[in-house]
């Protein structure tokens, strides 16, 4: 019933009621779901903007991501609105998740895409332009959205999480650019993954191997920035593959964020 009290509400909006206002600090409603967003500070409001959607970690949400300030002002720097999500439950109902073995995805899936329509009708944002990102379990949700709709994002960055369990049988083509982030010696989301009540965290290797096969990447180098350290791929398109590790635990940097978008925008994605 949640499910379809959602898409009447988003589908069926009240004839001639205005746009209800919404920000970082108050949500943007979608039925019986919502999400934040923060435009970039002294940009004029009808000037098309890139944007980041970003996914939360376990019990995150979406007015816990705008409290980052750190987050906020480096792509407000750079010009660009984020986009913050919030899963259906504690965690996102995604393939093998736990309390959600048997979850196909679909009901986050379609929520993004309801995501991406609203603030791109609401706000001057450019829909080419558009990366998704996340950390933990919202890295689980990148991946996840990478398979399923990589055509809706012009790159994704996953930051410390990827698949439960395994990679998909099978992925949406073309496949997208992707940057995967990952400490090298995180003990919450190990690279190898790790058994969690009926399910068990997905190896980083296994996601990699799988996507670039599906994309047709092949090794193009190495590279270090500050912290990480990267091996890169690309394929025939020009997509980018790249695998970062920094010495570390379970941890995220909005300087990330601002990597992976600058690899997306040097390859010609953005």
């Amino acid at each position: 019933m949640r499910f379809l009290a959602f898409f009447l509400a988003i589908s069926i909006p009240a004839a001639g009621a205005p746009a209800l206002a919404c920000g970082p600090d108050t949500d943007c409603r979608l039925g019986d779901r919502h999400y934040r967003i923060a435009l970039p500070e002294g940009e004029d409001a009808t000037t098309p903007v890139g944007a980041v959607v970003f996914a939360h970690g376990y019990r995150g949400s979406a007015a816990a991501v705008m409290k980052n300030k750190g987050l906020r002002r480096v792509l407000s720097d750079m010009g660009l609105a984020l986009i913050a999500l919030k899963s259906a439950d504690d965690d996102w109902v995604i393939p093998f998740a736990p309390r959600h073995m048997d979850a196909d995805g679909s009901e986050e899936f379609n929520y993004v895409e309801a995501v991406l329509k609203d603030a791109t009708a609401r706000f001057s944002i450019d829909e080419n332009r558009i990366m998704a990102a996340g950390f933990s379990a919202g890295g689980m949700m990148v991946w996840n959205l990478a398979c399923r709709m990589p055509e809706k994002f012009a790159g994704f960055a996953a930051i410390s999480g990827t698949f439960w369990v395994k990679p998909p049988d099978h992925c949406a083509t073309p496949a997208a650019s992707l940057v995967h982030i990952h400490g090298d010696s995180d003990p919450t989301v190990p690279l190898t993954g790790r058994a969690i009540l009926e399910t068990r965290q997905g190896d980083v290797e296994e996601s990699l191997a799988m996507y670039k096969s599906l994309g047709g990447f092949s090794p193009s180098g190495k590279m270090s920035v500050k912290d990480l350290s990267c091996q890169l791929e690309r394929n025939a398109k020009g997509d980018i593959l790249d695998f970062c590790l920094h010495p570390g635990g379970h941890s995220f940097k909005s300087a990330y964020v601002k990597f992976a978008w600058e690899r997306f925008e040097a390859a010609g994605k953005l």
